[in-house]
């Protein structure tokens, strides 16, 4: 099946891809809330198409690239949720003269005051979030914070505060259910409360949305959220099959590589899938730089993928037999990534196994800023 492929090639699962976006959009309808997928993990049109065809209403993106991508091909309702800096009001302003309904997001009174400024000076007013901190993971406001109300103070006249945005990052170090349940609940408290708190102020608050792929598969319910919010979940990965909200069977994309040598006093067997084709990410648990598994996507136990120069994967063999015998030079293995994003970033275009057979399919994809 994969003779005439050249290697190092990102495979897509097709069948498990769609699996996985009907999982999740059904999940997101049982709890009553809109899903806004965030598309940085495929920055692939043909995979955000099936997720707006399954119901997704609008879209997340963490660059303007994928924006400007998405929204020339039709997408015209985009967050972007990365804190917004000086040096892209004029690209996000030139998204909006053009008719996409883009909200932008901030985390403090002087970045504030710069969107509201920058609109009012150039006739636009702004739909703004404000980040919210509800694990101590990354950025944002805490949801008790006396600046919290001040930010919203700011944004007015070029700006229009739009309502709250949390991102509960620290769930992917967790790996029970009752742990991935509890920082949902977290997260989902954390920022209802803050919008709450802005509304006590005499703030409008219309927007409440939540996410990560971990807390929107273990939410128990999501009372006062109006969105939700996550990406990994459709194509899923090692690291999400660790945090236990999916198994390797449901890694919807893998790295098809060759061997290409051997060192068999050490037990290595060599291929031509080395760090960049899958990335330096190497998780948080014992896959190394991914599962090994063989050509049909069948894990492979006794086989390790501990080391990694630029071009050459160095897989460990510690199973029974001569390894020049059972992995010849020539022959085919895939690798499930740890961080589908990550490793999908190293590649230009997917290789589609298609959900129903035939012709292998390719669905570019983009990248930069």
């Amino acid at each position: 099946m994969y003779d005439n492929l050249e290697t190092p090639a990102l495979l897509l699962d097709e069948g498990r891809m769609q699996h996985n976006i009907e999982r999740m959009q059904n999940r997101m309808n049982q709890l009553g809330v809109i899903f806004r997928p965030h598309v940085k993990t495929s920055k692939c049109l043909e995979v955000v198409r099936r997720q707006m065809a399954a119901g997704a209403r609008g879209i997340t993106v963490s660059t303007l690239k994928e924006a400007e991508e998405f929204f020339r091909a039709g997408v015209d309702d985009i967050l972007y949720a990365v804190a917004i800096v000086p040096n892209k009001l004029d690209h996000a302003l030139n998204l909006i003269r053009a008719g996409l309904r883009l909200t932008l997001l901030v985390e403090s009174v002087a970045m504030a005051e710069q969107v509201a400024r920058h609109g009012a000076e150039l006739g636009v007013c702004y739909d703004v979030l404000i980040e919210i901190d509800t694990d101590g993971h990354r950025s944002g406001v805490k949801p008790a914070d006396p600046v919290l109300p001040q930010i919203a103070a700011a944004l007015q006249g070029g700006a229009r505060l739009k309502g709250v945005m949390a991102h509960a990052g620290a769930s992917y170090d967790l790996n029970t259910p009752e742990a991935l349940a509890a920082i949902a609940e977290q997260e989902r408290a954390g920022c209802v409360a803050a919008a709450e708190h802005l509304r006590a102020a005499g703030h409008q608050c219309e927007v409440v949305s939540v996410g990560s792929t971990p807390t929107a598969l273990s939410a128990q319910h999501l009372q006062g959220v109006t969105e939700v919010r996550a990406g990994v979940y459709v194509f899923f990965d090692m690291v999400m099959a660790d945090v236990g909200v999916c198994t390797a069977e449901d890694v919807a994309i893998s790295v098809l590589c060759t061997v290409i040598g051997h060192q068999a006093d050490k037990g290595w067997l060599i291929t031509d899938g080395g760090w960049m084709a899958m990335s330096r990410d190497l998780g948080h648990r014992s896959h190394g730089y991914g599962l090994v598994c063989d050509a049909d996507g069948n894990p492979i136990p006794g086989l390790a993928f501990g080391k990694a120069n630029q071009e050459h994967g160095v897989l460990q063999w510690t199973g029974e037999g001569d390894i020049g015998q059972l992995f010849p030079v020539g022959s085919s293995l895939r690798i499930l990534p740890n961080h589908a994003c990550a490793t999908g970033a190293q590649h230009s275009q997917y290789l589609v196994i298609p959900a129903s057979g035939g012709q292998w399919k390719v669905w570019p994809r983009f990248s930069g800023w």
